[in-house]
């Protein structure tokens, strides 16, 4: 049996960090049997900005997506990423939502639900997990890691002990801004080994420069498994390349058991896709250097975009010294979030206009009052009442679990959305994505969509590994 387990995220978050989430299910289809050949411990296959991205740029059907791929991979467990109480949204959804998409997210193929909250708040998670459990799934918490003075090992150990209890079939150590590096690696994997008796896997992006290294340190502290990507989608934003990682551990007891001839034919189909990518312009040759300013500012790369992208649209684009350095006092002020989706927008986007206006806190967002009163969980460290009052006026802040005041909602988007169900997928689809959903919808019904009708399969069989 192989040391080292190995998630190949090629079909995912490679192709979503390198550009934007666009490789469609035509440019896959014909090298999925290769891939399932492989002996991956997993192929991570949908979730993230996936689903988003199928109805609203590729126009094709995310179930569908994935109804394909388990037909052409039977013998590889496939794995997604979900946002917790989010789903696939950008907000909290009702509890009867949340267990009807995991239900139907297993009944359509997935193995491993990869869950995980931007706040590291468990409440925000223990639906799913549950859910997850309940269908036969197997539930895996993802740790969102981040750097501050609040973010020490015990705070981390005390989070995977939560996330066990849970439970949580395996933990991964979620590296999303690439802020983790070789030696902090080692010890953050030992301690998490010694502290919960459920498999740690680590997720590094390449941003910094580092992922090689922290996989080879962490493997050697007894990690159970890494996330990596096909070489021609590797490096840059995304992971480190798969057959690089394969060769490093050939021969030791780290062995991956995987075959580098096979990995390398399937090379070749990927350098003509991202041939064709940079042909296109989806992909830029630049998001493959590494940048390691994310290390300099401890601010994830496409926050730093974002942020410079706001100041120019102001015509303040020499203050960007200045945001950067208030991003970690905005950051304290609102009790240490995690910089990962959503959170990393809205405290960037705070600071930007503590800046421009010249005062701090003069304007307030939306979001941003939103995340203070306690809309999206709890903060990892409690927020000063003052400055909470402060912001929020005579609002009262939320101390329950947010879902706790949320009404169930199945019901309500079952007849929203029956004009245009085919399937009871449909519902989910419509529910995250009203305004988007019903063009996609419409498409689909005048067969004005993505999916190529020879790839299509609606009749198959499906059943989960």
């Amino acid at each position: 049996m192989a040391k080292l387990n190995i998630t190949e995220t090629v079909l995912r978050d490679a192709h979503q960090s390198l550009l934007a989430t666009r490789m469609s299910i035509n440019d896959m289809i014909d090298i999925l049997p290769e891939l399932d050949k492989v002996g991956f411990y997993s192929a991570e296959v949908w979730g993230g900005a996936t689903f988003d991205s199928c109805i609203r740029f590729l126009n094709e059907d995310p179930w569908e997506r994935l109804r394909i791929i388990r037909r052409e991979m039977p013998n590889t467990k496939l794995q997604m990423l979900f946002r917790g109480q989010n789903m696939l949204g950008y907000r909290h959804y009702a509890d009867d939502l949340v267990e009807y998409f995991v239900q139907k997210s297993i009944a359509n193929g997935i193995d491993i639900i990869r869950i995980f909250d931007a706040l590291n708040d468990i409440r925000n998670l223990e639906t799913a997990i549950k859910a997850a459990n309940k269908e036969g799934g197997h539930a895996q918490v993802a740790i969102s890691y981040t750097t501050g003075e609040v973010f020490t090992h015990e705070y981390y150990v005390d989070y995977a002990k939560r996330i066990e209890a849970a439970g949580a079939k395996s933990l991964c150590i979620k590296d999303m801004a690439a802020l983790l590096t070789p030696y902090e690696a080692s010890t953050l994997v030992k301690d998490l080994k010694a502290a919960v008796k459920i498999p740690v896997q680590l997720h590094t992006h390449y941003t910094s420069g580092l992922a090689s290294m922290c996989i080879m340190k962490a493997a050697e502290a007894g990690v159970d498994g890494v996330d990596t990507a096909m070489s021609p989608l590797a490096n840059g934003t995304s992971h480190a390349p798969t057959e690089s990682v394969v060769a490093a551990f050939q021969g030791t007891e780290y062995d991956t058991g995987l075959d580098l001839v096979k990995l390398n034919e399937i090379r070749e189909y990927f350098m003509g896709l991202r041939k064709k990518y940079i042909d296109s312009g989806l992909l830029d040759p630049s998001m493959l250097a590494s940048n390691t300013k994310a290390l300099l500012y401890q601010v994830p790369g496409g926050m730093l975009s974002n942020l410079l992208s706001q100041l120019k649209q102001a015509g303040k684009a020499d203050q960007l010294e200045e945001v950067l350095k208030e991003v970690p006092r905005v950051r304290k002020d609102s009790g240490f979030p995690p910089l990962v989706t959503p959170t990393s927008q809205i405290v960037g986007t705070q600071a930007v206009f503590n800046v421009i206006t010249g005062e701090r806190y003069k304007t307030v967002t939306k979001e941003f009052k939103g995340l203070v009163k306690g809309e999206y969980g709890k903060t990892p460290v409690d927020i000063d009442p003052q400055f909470q009052k402060q912001i929020l006026k005579d609002e009262k802040p939320i101390t329950c679990r947010p879902a706790d005041l949320l009404e169930p909602e199945f019901e309500t988007m079952k007849k929203e959305s029956a004009e245009w169900t085919e399937q009871e997928e449909d519902i989910l689809t419509y529910a995250m994505f009203p305004k988007v959903a019903p063009n996609f919808f419409k498409a689909r019904r005048d067969k004005k969509y993505g999916v190529d009708s020879k790839h299509s399969d609606a009749d198959s069989k499906v059943h989960p590994v």
